[in-house]
């Protein structure tokens, strides 16, 4: 009789630890694609600000790498986003009003950027758990990758 009470302990310890870690693995991939939903609005959002430095400072390749930012596909995001980043490092030279506000951005996007890669690598560390892995519980979502780009913050 002790043994049928202990079997049924186990089990429901057992499945209490796995609906709870299916739940784990559930909200951090629903972080993980706040997160990027955070960044692609930040990145937008520098891309905005370097358009309107651009036009008031007359620098047309930093228009066009802009221009670039903002229309890249997902696949292409981090190639533009690195052209962009360069072209305004180049940029910040000469004062201008326009810069300030581009500053704050790119710090924002940096922050964002951190965020959203500390997420993922917890995400990432949990689907490599065995339990995770045996039971398939991370097979609804699709895997998080990193944005790994150049920092995005000016001087």
């Amino acid at each position: 009789m002790w043994w049928v009470i202990t079997v049924v302990a186990v089990v429901v310890l057992v499945a209490t630890y796995l609906t709870w870690l299916a739940a784990r693995v559930d909200r951090l991939h629903a972080r993980a694609v706040a997160a990027y939903a955070t960044l692609d609005a930040h990145l937008l959002r520098r891309a905005v600000a370097a358009v309107a430095l651009a036009e008031a400072a007359q620098l047309p390749t930093l228009m066009y790498a802009a221009r670039i930012a903002v229309d890249a596909r997902p696949e292409d995001r981090e190639v533009a986003e690195n052209d962009l980043t360069r072209h305004l490092r180049e940029a910040v030279a000469g004062p201008n009003e326009a810069l300030d506000g581009l500053v704050q951005v790119s710090r924002r996007v940096a922050l964002a950027r951190q965020v959203h890669n500390d997420v993922v690598r917890d995400a990432l560390a949990v689907r490599r758990r065995l339990l995770v892995r045996l039971f398939r519980l991370s097979r609804k979502h699709p895997r998080p990758a990193y944005f790994d780009v150049d920092d995005p913050s000016l001087p």
